[in-house]
């Protein structure tokens, strides 16, 4: 079997077979060495307003930080004493979303042999590609000598129009389902930034390795596999399923053991993301001691949220709060309206009256409302 950590090309050229996950390499750390070419190859910190004495969260570190334990989601004054010679800079949404947009056009317009291609948006900095499926089969018109599909070679050539397009770096993983390739860009990244995970390496590659390496496998997950004692990919895809179904349910458990398998039945699909909610968090540099500040604010933000589905046109139908207490106490409460509104005054009374249902015990260091909406026409 060929060694699929290397550039070794992959056994099958199957047009059908293969997806591409493109990942932006330290996105908004990247962004950022753009406006100030001075910053790179020093640790740079993404978070928050750019105070690292103040309460926020790293959205992004580059790799330089990284290399001193800094990560995303972290606080960021643990980021400072890990990297105290890091360089903090703030959230800046409106240029992050400016090159992403340069990125994904890139990708809608790149062409795969003269063939059209899908993009399935993830987020700000990665995405699905595949051939469309008109063009994925195997007697679509092709320019006589045209060569047989390379997928590898596809990958370099989108690693290419991205950095034209946006003078920013990615990588990419090549799979043949979307599993396998959202997995390999890890293992490629940031060097040599192209990377093979398919069916016929599946096992070399991930058997050994614990379940947490799984795309949609977390911490808790991974423990609760663990004390069935499943601790690794192999272990997972031999898996009881009727074992696995009475821990986790019906639909989950047999989802798990499929996943262990590096089986994944999702095609790449270009249909925008249709929200299920909003939501708005605020944390406070200073906690909020008086409850009746608490009320004024979660008004507040419930106001912020509803022009968010004003935007959408949908109504709510469940209002849920989200309280953290000093220290570090998180607690959630969710209600479900009698009839749907937007009314603001309404969904900010159903915010407030979901408080009476936490003990007012201690001041609050944070505060978020996500308000879901009714379905859209045909549904999700």
């Amino acid at each position: 079997m060929p060694d699929q950590t290397t550039r070794t090309q992959p056994a099958s050229r199957d047009p059908r077979r293969w997806v591409l996950h493109v990942d932006m390499d330290q996105f908004l750390a990247a962004v950022e060495m753009l406006r100030r070419p001075e910053l790179v190859g020093r640790p740079v910190v993404v978070g928050g307003r750019g105070d690292p004495t103040e309460r926020g969260v790293v959205s992004t570190a580059s790799y330089e930080a990284r290399a001193f334990g800094v990560r995303s989601g972290m606080p960021l004054r643990v980021a400072l004493r890990k990297c105290p010679d890091a360089v903090f800079l703030p959230v800046d949404f409106p240029v992050y979303e400016a090159a992403s947009a340069q990125v994904m056009d890139a990708l809608r317009h790149a062409r795969w042999e003269d063939r059209g291609t899908v993009v399935e948006v993830l987020g700000w900095d990665e995405a699905f590609v595949a051939l469309a499926e008109s063009d994925a089969e195997p007697d679509a018109p092709r320019h006589e000598g045209a060569p047989i599909l390379d997928p590898l070679g596809f990958a370099e050539h989108l690693r290419a129009e991205v950095r034209q397009a946006s003078q920013l770096r990615c990588s990419v993983g090549i799979g043949n389902n979307k599993v396998q390739a959202k997995i390999a860009t890890d293992f490629g990244k940031p060097e040599p930034g192209v990377h093979v995970i398919a069916h016929d390496s599946w096992f070399a590659q991930l058997g050994e390795r614990g379940t947490q390496a799984l795309w949609g496998i977390g911490a808790k997950t991974s423990q609760r596999l663990a004390a069935l004692g499943i601790e690794t990919v192999q272990q997972l895809a031999d898996a009881d399923p009727a074992e696995l179904a009475g821990a986790f349910g019906p639909s989950t458990g047999p989802w798990l053991r499929r996943l262990g398998t590096g089986v994944d039945t999702g095609l790449v699909d270009a249909t925008p993301w249709v929200p299920r909610a909003h939501g708005r968090e605020e944390t406070f540099q200073t906690d909020l001691e008086e409850w009746s500040e608490v009320e004024e604010t979660l008004r507040r933000i419930t106001r912020r949220v509803v022009a968010d589905i004003d935007r959408e046109g949908r109504l709510c139908q469940r209002v849920q709060i989200k309280v953290r207490l000093r220290p570090f106490i998180t607690l959630t409460r969710v209600h479900r309206l009698p009839a749907p509104s937007n009314d603001p005054d309404l969904l900010g009374d159903e915010a407030v009256a979901l408080l009476d249902r936490i003990e007012r015990r201690a001041p609050v260091r944070l505060l978020g409302v996500r308000l879901e909406m009714t379905e859209p026409d045909g549904g999700y």
